[in-house]
């Protein structure tokens, strides 16, 4: 008898039991009203996706997804741009965020009529206009949600999603390796580096040159102009392959600091 009544008791019990600890309408309250609306700087590239991107709540994404998307889709934001958590969708594991309005599209029934004479015709609206450049993001905290505010959410997404106002640069060098970072630091241009680590190093250059050879496209970025250092950056692609320092002048006014007397 005393067994039965105490099963009866735990199975009434085991609604409230449930939900004890997940959020109350005033934690989703808190979560829509402190994260709905607010803008944000982007750390690395948000590709266009119709199917939330998954983030953890410890900070890590599937990097080589994300890309892979954006390769096939296009990106919604890249790093430096500003963008806004237009709508928040609280589920029972996870918050999906809609960053500048999602992907939607709005077509009218002329979209698809053409008008011309004879076999010469073209379509009457020249594309939607009503198609947004946004995407979806899903927090994952592979649990119930349990009581949280907005502001730690902002720091869950710190990794992505910057909500202080930082120059794009400030975000760029964030992303950099120690060892890229004490590069550009001391000035300095090493093989790897991609354009915008070069820029960050030693600034923009005088002069760029492209030429192919066996089929094969180079770029050399020409930084200084005589008398002085010169120096010669290769690129091959978007990185890297050759630095190559010279100095040039008139006779010995200007000599190389490395050569010894």
């Amino acid at each position: 008898m005393r067994a039965s009544l105490i099963a009866a008791i735990t199975l009434s019990l085991l609604p409230y039991l449930s939900f004890a600890n997940k959020l109350t309408f005033e934690d989703r309250i808190e979560l829509t009203r402190g994260l709905t609306a607010e803008y944000a700087t982007v750390k690395v590239l948000l590709p266009r996706s119709k199917k939330p991107l998954d983030f953890d709540t410890a900070g890590t994404w599937d990097k080589k997804q994300w890309d892979a998307i954006a390769k096939q889709t296009g990106p919604a934001a890249r790093t430096g741009d500003s963008v806004q958590i237009t709508r928040l969708t609280i589920d029972e594991d996870k918050l999906i965020l809609e960053i500048n309005g999602g992907i939607k599209s709005g077509g009218h029934w002329y979209d698809h009529v053409q008008i011309g004479m004879g076999t010469t015709t073209s379509p009457v609206s020249q594309g939607n206009s009503n198609a947004t450049s946004g995407t979806y993001i899903a927090v994952l905290f592979h649990k119930p949600l349990e009581p949280i505010k907005a502001a730690e959410v902002k720091k869950m997404l710190l990794p992505i999603l910057d909500f202080e106002k930082h120059s794009a640069t400030e975000l760029f060098v964030d992303t950099l390796t120690p060892e890229m970072k004490k590069a550009i630091q001391d000035k300095q241009v090493t093989e790897g580096m991609n354009r915008e680590e070069v820029i960050l190093a030693i600034g923009r250059p005088t002069h760029k040159s492209r030429e192919t050879k066996d089929g094969v496209e180079f770029e050399d970025w020409v930084f200084g102009t005589p008398p002085g250092k010169i120096t010669f950056v290769t690129f091959n692609g978007d990185k890297v392959i050759k630095v190559k320092e010279a100095y040039a002048g008139l006779g010995a006014e200007v000599a190389d600091p490395s050569t010894p007397k």
